[in-house]
C-alpha cells in the first residue's frame, strides 16, 4: 500500500480519535480533571486502555467500540499491517478504506460475516 495513503488515512484515523475524546471531555468531568494537564498534541497519542473503565461508559457502546477499532488501525499501521483483511489476508480496496478507514475486513469477508449473523 503507498506510503502517501496510508499516512492520509494515519491522519484521518487520529482525527477521529481526537473527535471521540473531545467529545469525552465535554460530556464528563471526570475524564476531563483527568487530562486537563496534558498537552493537546497528547490527547491524540492517549491510549483507549489508559482511560478509566468507567469514563469510557460514558461514551456509549458504539463511541467506545469505534474507539477501539481506530487505536487497532493505528497498530496496524504501526505494525506495516494496514489495509490487510484480517480474515483472508488480502488487500482491503483503498476506496473500503477511504469510507471506514478502521474497517479490518475486505468487503467479501464483511458480507460473509453480515451473511452468516443473520
Amino acid at each position: 500500500m503507498e506510503k502517501e495513503f496510508v499516512e492520509r488515512m494515519r491522519l484521518t484515523l487520529e482525527n477521529m480519535k481526537k473527535e471521540i475524546i473531545d467529545k469525552l471531555v465535554m460530556e464528563s468531568s471526570e475524564f476531563r480533571e483527568m487530562v486537563e494537564d496534558m498537552d493537546p498534541k497528547d490527547l491524540v497519542d492517549l491510549a483507549s486502555d489508559d482511560i478509566d473503565r468507567k469514563t469510557l461508559e460514558a461514551l456509549g457502546s458504539q463511541e467506545l467500540k469505534r474507539l477501539r477499532l481506530i487505536e487497532a488501525a493505528l497498530n496496524r499501521i504501526e505494525n506495516g499491517k494496514y489495509g490487510i483483511c484480517m480474515k483472508c489476508n488480502k488487500k482491503i480496496p483503498q476506496e473500503r478504506l477511504q469510507a471506514i478507514p478502521y474497517a479490518v475486513l475486505c468487503v467479501e469477508c464483511k458480507n460473509s460475516d453480515e451473511r452468516r449473523n443473520r
